[in-house]
């Protein structure tokens, strides 16, 4: 069996500046799985399939979780 490749993950441009702090980070290069972590827990990390993800975002998009309101 082969061992599946280690999470590579990367930031958005705007936390690339040395002075952002507690970024989240994604990971897309395992097929069909989205890895997300918080950068100042590295170790910890969550998962979604892809169609998981889409509905997150999607939601996110739509102000479903919109905290101002």
């Amino acid at each position: 069996m082969s061992k599946l490749p280690e999470f590579e993950f990367v930031k958005t441009a705007a936390c690339r500046d040395a002075r952002v702090k507690n970024c989240p980070e994604i990971a897309l290069n395992r097929p069909g799985v989205v890895a997300l972590r918080d950068s100042n827990r590295p170790d910890i990390v969550v998962t979604y399939t892809a169609t998981e993800w889409a509905d997150l975002t999607a939601a996110i998009k739509a102000g479903e979780y919109d905290l101002s309101v």
